[in-house]
């Protein structure tokens, strides 16, 4: 399976201590293509392709992507050369760079706004492949990808949608990309793949969601659009491998005053609480952080916490554990000895 680049930053400050947190390693590097999801040309074909591609590989390149242009071929005949480029991308780094100076970014991108889904799928797979190296992604971006990406996130197949999750990652780490995604209507679609998709699904969207996530205005559309909900329930389920990632992008969306009563409101308090009690130490870590951002500014929310038995748990945490762990530990339990010090 192709690797794909993950989130390779994730210096964070947490309720106001300057930290590096250990986010990086809960959003795992994304996967594209997998083996026997689109059937293969046949065996003949195949070895002919190889043979091509062994003993002149800049003219197949360049062969493949004239075979793009819907004005002078079929649709069978794009299907073809976009599955051969998405192969050749797949796990040929050098690939990604030659097509892309082929002129293959825009014919692909027109593919992913194609109506017949496996084409769709093609295009939007060999797009992520391509924006796998740095150099391909602002001319990614710059060529008109955000907007068709998005309605294959919307519409397409389940690969489709999947891998164009992951290439809206791969663009919202140009730093100018994150508003125009937010502002093209994938971040509501993303929490629909978070909360509906399968396990890939799901993990992608929270991938891309962390990142987008960074710029303010995406936390507050993420919050309106119901993301506390499937955060909250993946995170209840301890024995999940999605609990890290779920925490995480709570983390960092409770800078937003939006996300406070949406955590409320969604049942939050006892799962965190649980989190601290139970979970990895990562987990409790990450659980306090969140707690102690809810309860800064709110004594409702304080006495709500402590209620649900989260002294004790938070005590053991500020007897433990790293530094900085103990520090946002030794301040909850200073919030949550002292409920009534504050005004909401």
């Amino acid at each position: 399976m192709e690797n794909r680049t993950g989130l390779t930053s994730m210096n964070r400050k947490l309720s106001g201590l300057s930290v590096t947190d250990d986010s990086s390693s809960a959003f795992s590097d994304c996967n594209s293509d997998r083996s026997g999801e689109f059937p293969p040309s046949s065996s003949e074909n195949r070895r002919l392709f190889l043979s091509c591609a062994a003993e002149n590989p800049d003219e197949l390149i360049r062969h493949l992507v004239s075979h793009l242009d819907s004005s002078s071929f079929s649709v069978d005949e794009q299907k073809q050369a976009a599955m051969e480029i998405r192969l050749l991308t797949k796990d040929k780094p050098e690939n990604r760079i030659k097509l892309a100076r082929a002129g293959a970014i825009k014919p692909l991108i027109s593919l992913v706004s194609s109506s017949d889904p496996e084409l769709q799928e093609h295009g939007v797979t060999a797009v992520l492949n391509l924006s796998l190296r740095d150099e391909n992604k602002e001319l990614i971006a710059s060529s008109g990808a955000i907007k068709p990406l998005v309605r294959a996130l919307k519409s397409g197949t389940a690969t489709a949608k999947e891998n164009a999750a992951c290439a809206l990652l791969r663009l919202s780490q140009i730093e100018d990309s994150k508003i125009a995604i937010g502002r093209s209507g994938a971040i509501p679609l993303l929490v629909r793949l978070l909360e509906t998709g399968g396990f890939r699904g799901k993990k992608d969207a929270a991938t891309a969601l962390y990142s987008l996530c960074s710029a303010k205005e995406n936390k507050i559309r993420a919050v309106e659009a119901g993301v506390m909900k499937p955060l909250v329930e993946l995170m209840a389920d301890l024995e999940s491998e999605m609990v890290d990632k779920s925490a995480y992008v709570m983390n960092l969306l409770m800078s937003a005053a939006e996300a406070k009563p949406a955590v409320v409101e969604e049942g939050g308090v006892p799962v965190l609480v649980e989190m601290v009690e139970v979970g990895t130490q990562r987990q409790k870590e990450v659980g306090v952080s969140i707690l102690l951002q809810l309860c800064e500014e709110s004594v409702v929310y304080r006495t709500m916490v402590a209620r649900e038995g989260a002294i004790a748990p938070v005590v053991a945490m500020s007897q433990s554990g790293k530094s900085r762990a103990k520090q946002k530990a030794e301040a909850l339990i200073e919030l949550l000895r002292q409920p009534r010090q504050q005004h909401t």
